[in-house]
């Protein structure tokens, strides 16, 4: 007889599995339940290119002072701290309902992202890795994971401005994040069941893992799609993922969501409102899909529509997998400017 907790397990599961299916096979793609290790058909090896040493973009004023970064063997604080300032939302003007949708796709960058960055950097951060945070569209085999590839599996087409912070990230385009896994919602990242047990503790939360273990300087924080069963969980959540990251020195990147899952665009509303509130970066992915066919979705309105990492191929990019690598590329590049400075 299967006990009420077994069942819960299983439906939980029996959950993960459905929002990364794609009703459309993917012959260059291999996607994984779970943690996805490097799962692309196409990529023949896994070694990746050596990271230039020479570029003049580089945090040349603070990298003397930079250590290196080991996996600590000490657990982050899984509680936010209450007397943080840089966590404090910003006192801004209210953010219409509706004007979300005007925002740019890459954003504007404050002063505030400079200001998390440099305390991330004191706290022993890595300057030249950044995080994906989200359900199973945020493994490498689906999202950026060409970039650490080399050169045969993407091309930059008119977008060669980009080759610099392509170089700068070198180890986190294809690496396997401990905070992005299939099915994921805002609430799973503080729940210790889901995290990976090779790499994290006992009573570690698979956010809390993740930023421990690859001490990243930049987070995407992809989320949403999976929320839409939960809706009044949403935001409280976002913001301990929010506050979480800013408290441990993390940029957070909030990305909007392609879908209109809950009908009335409510999700993507307020992941513009808190990115307002809290004055930092908002990769407003939404609006890049909407000149695209069938707003870059699949039959299922739910699943993105695949194409090659290739910028110069113009059927490729009516397609949203590339236009979101290239966008989020885009969006990595500001903030990673913005606070080389």
């Amino acid at each position: 007889m299967i006990t009420t907790a077994r069942a819960f397990l299983l439906g939980l599961l029996i959950i993960f599995l459905a929002a990364c299916s794609s009703p459309t096979p993917l012959a260059t793609r291999t996607a994984l339940l779970g943690i996805e290790r490097i799962a692309d058909t196409q990529t023949p090896e896994t070694s990746h290119r050596p990271k230039e040493t020479t570029s003049p973009t580089r945090f040349a004023s603070l990298e003397a002072n930079v250590p290196t970064w080991p996996a600590s063997k000490t657990p982050l604080a899984t509680s936010i701290p209450p007397t943080s300032s840089l966590a404090s939302p910003t006192p801004r003007p209210t953010l219409g309902p509706e004007s979300w949708k005007d925002l740019p796709v890459v954003p504007p960058i404050s002063d505030h992202v400079t200001e998390i960055f440099l305390r991330g950097l004191a706290a022993g951060n890595n300057p030249g890795a950044f995080s994906k945070i989200g359900d199973c569209g945020s493994t490498p085999g689906w999202f950026l994971g060409d970039f650490d590839r080399g050169p045969r599996y993407y091309d930059l087409g008119d977008y060669t401005q980009l080759s610099p912070v392509i170089e700068e990230f070198q180890g986190s385009y294809d690496r396997a994040s401990l905070a992005a896994r299939s099915g994921f919602n805002a609430s799973a990242l503080f729940v210790p069941l889901w995290s990976d047990r090779t790499y994290c503790q006992a009573g570690e939360m698979p956010l809390a893992c993740e930023y421990r273990v690859h001490k990243p300087s930049i987070a995407f924080i992809m989320l949403g799609t999976n929320d839409v069963w939960h809706p009044e969980e949403f935001e409280p959540q976002m913001r301990r993922i929010i506050e979480f990251s800013i408290d441990h020195g993390v940029i957070p990147i909030l990305a909007t969501k392609a879908d209109n899952q809950e009908g009335d665009h409510n999700i993507n509303a307020t992941i513009a409102r808190l990115a307002w509130e809290y004055d930092i970066p908002l990769w407003n992915f939404w609006a890049a899909t909407e000149p695209l066919p069938n707003h870059g979705l699949q039959e299922d309105k739910v699943h993105l529509t695949w194409g090659s990492t290739m910028f110069d191929d113009l059927e490729a990019m009516k397609k949203a997998w590339p236009v979101r690598n290239l966008t989020a590329l885009q969006v990595l590049d500001a903030v990673w400017r913005k606070v080389a400075l």
